[in-house]
């Protein structure tokens, strides 16, 4: 596992000479135009709404992956140094990366099971979540028959490196540093292999080597 229609205003036509059709022309023109008036100004309410909306603020993540399985080496060597994160099997680490995870959120790439552990490399979220094709795959270890392609159960991102990082910022050197105390990678019984970080996390993190 790694691990709009646009609005048309109405142009009022000058009236006949007769005085009926004047007045029907004068009365249509008005309905005519308030009612354009009114679409007018809903439309620019939600263009001004869309507009102004502020984009959401960059995130950052967690990911972890064995080296014997996929390392930060291997996604260096990937083409565009990029890959997708398939096989990811536990609900929450799913949920991260179908509703939350975003283009362009920072990632630290994170070896486990292996000794020492710890962060490698940075990363980022080249595209957003899609359905994982290995939980399709009969021939996959992450098959999932009741995942379906109308319907799919599991989701994956693609992950691009940015840069190694080195040495390695080991599972023990981020328990002595101030200021990570509440990282969830630091929390007891954490076991997550897609998590997030906080903003001050990743500073303080990257910070360890400049």
């Amino acid at each position: 596992m790694k691990g709009s229609s646009k609005g048309s205003a109405v142009t009022p036509t000058k009236g006949s000479s007769k005085v009926s059709a004047a007045a029907s022309t004068r009365a249509s023109t008005r309905a005519s135009t308030k009612a354009s008036m009114k679409g007018s100004s809903k439309g620019s309410t939600r263009a001004s709404t869309r507009a102004s909306s502020p984009r959401p603020e960059r995130r950052y993540w967690l990911v972890k992956s064995e080296p014997e399985t996929f390392s930060f080496d291997d996604l260096l060597a990937s083409p565009g140094r990029t890959t997708s994160w398939d096989g990811v099997r536990n609900y929450q680490a799913r949920n991260f990366m179908r509703d939350d995870m975003k283009k362009g959120d920072g990632v630290f790439f994170y070896h486990s099971s292996t000794q020492p552990t710890g962060i490698v490399g940075v990363a980022e979220v080249a595209r957003e979540a899609y359905p994982d094709a290995t939980a399709f795959d009969p021939e996959s270890p992450y098959h999932d028959p009741r995942s379906r392609v109308e319907e799919p159960t599991w989701m994956m991102v693609d992950v691009r490196a940015v840069r190694p990082l080195s040495p390695i910022i080991t599972l023990a050197e981020l328990r002595e540093t101030a200021g990570l105390e509440g990282m969830e990678l630091l929390r007891r019984g954490s076991r997550l292999s897609v998590q997030p970080v906080t903003a001050e996390e990743w500073r303080t993190v990257l910070a360890l080597r400049k």
